[in-house]
């Protein structure tokens, strides 16, 4: 657990690891859906497991199935975290 706030910094290395992918613009896609910036339902499942892993956390489904963005994954990571601390 971190009493940090989870930025894009931290979400930005997760998304190149979960999807090989790192010549997406992530500041200027924070507001874009994920599925217009390449990832689908498999990458967004392991992009949510990193997260757990690294962050003591417990997503269940919820935090991705309700979130379109980066932005949006961000303040709920933000959301859980503050909650378990």
């Amino acid at each position: 657990m971190s009493s940090t706030p989870f930025t894009l910094d931290d979400l930005a290395p997760i998304l190149v690891a979960s999807a090989g992918d790192d010549s997406v613009d992530f500041a200027a896609g924070i507001d874009t859906d994920f599925e217009s910036l390449g990832y689908d339902s498999l990458t967004l499942l392991e992009i949510s497991s990193r997260i757990e892993r690294q962050y003591g956390i417990s997503l269940d489904d919820s935090p991705l199935t309700a979130t379109d963005t980066p932005r949006e994954l961000i303040e709920s990571v933000n959301g859980l975290l503050t909650a378990t601390v």
